[in-house]
């Protein structure tokens, strides 16, 4: 009777340790997904997304963030707060919250991991702030397009998000029909917002 109590707890242990080791097989390398708020082409594999566009249209702010935090999808495998426990990396909005805080409904969406980059925390709240500021003055007389791609390092963290190299920002002025690009490096900024301008094609 010990002998086969023996057996089934080392088979239960084993079971829970294959488990806890389980990668899932079907993460996909890129998955799209539209809301009322952004466009993102996203990676499971990466738990990052790699593209993702939004419109900047002088919406009024009626709502504060508060103690809103981001969440994950059911759907779909994300980053979450452990990636960004006591790191450098900032849970960084691609979507702006600032941008989209005329509705509790539309700021919320802000904050999920659908939207969530692993930022530099200065780059975040630097030049990419202040960056994104510029386009709320901006929209005052015009849409915008934003479309921002990442680009990869080959870095992933222990969590197992890949680190990005560095966020490429394509603004498009609807009614002017121009284009500006940044381009910044995924570290603490060395000079300001709009020494990061660029000529890329559209």
């Amino acid at each position: 009777m010990k002998k086969l109590l023996l057996v089934l707890l080392t088979l239960t242990y084993l079971s829970c340790t294959a488990q806890d080791n389980y990668v899932k097989p079907d993460l996909r390398t890129s998955v799209e997904i539209k809301n009322q708020i952004f466009h993102v082409w996203y990676s499971e594999t990466k738990e990052q997304p790699l593209v993702l566009i939004y419109k900047s249209s002088n919406r009024p702010k009626n709502v504060d963030r508060g103690s809103m935090n981001f969440y994950t999808e059911d759907d779909y495998h994300t980053s979450d707060n452990a990636d960004y426990y006591r790191n450098v990396w900032d849970k960084g909005h691609l979507a702006p919250a600032a941008t989209f805080s005329d509705s509790k409904e539309n700021l919320k969406q802000t904050f999920s991991y659908l939207n969530c980059a692993l930022q530099n925390q200065y780059l975040n709240r630097g030049a990419w702030r202040l960056l994104e500021e510029q386009e709320r003055k901006w929209d005052d007389t015009q849409e915008l397009v934003i479309k921002i791609d990442i680009k990869f390092s080959d870095s992933i963290l222990p969590t197992g998000a890949t680190l990005p190299l560095r966020f490429i920002k394509h603004v498009k002025f609807t009614k002017d029909n121009i284009y500006k690009c940044y381009d910044f490096p995924n570290e603490r900024p060395t000079k300001d917002w709009e020494e990061y301008q660029v000529i890329h094609a559209h």
